[in-house]
């Protein structure tokens, strides 16, 4: 895992139940220009579950991707569980804003209750 996918890790790990960020949010507080870096990290997330990358959409508020799908039953399948937490799509686009987090989570690299990695 590089550097930079630890640092995606640790905040996506971050985002609670019921809550979204966006792929820019995520390369902001990181300090990289690219929500694209972000989601070919998140791509390749090896610990999903507990680094919820479905919690990750689009800055204009649409689903986005998952698993690095951008139809299909990836996507239905992350709606899916957005939904079970409470997080709504209406017309593709998250129904309530107020559900987006946005730089409001800490960087720690140690975001696995203290490991490296999920166990």
């Amino acid at each position: 895992m590089t550097p930079f996918q630890q640092k995606v890790y640790a905040i996506v790990s971050r985002i609670p139940r019921g809550r979204v960020m966006t792929y820019q949010g995520i390369a902001k507080i990181i300090g990289c220009n690219s929500a694209q870096a972000v989601g070919q990290a998140l791509k390749k997330n090896p610990f999903a579950p507990k680094v919820p990358c479905h919690r990750v959409i689009k800055s204009n508020l649409s689903v986005g991707g998952f698993f690095g799908k951008q139809s299909g039953k990836y996507v239905e399948k992350k709606i899916a569980l957005l939904k079970k937490e409470g997080v709504l799509f209406l017309d593709g686009h998250l129904k309530d804003v107020c559900r987006v987090l946005s730089g409001k989570i800490s960087q720690k690299t140690n975001y696995f209750g203290g490991k490296k990695s999920p166990k």
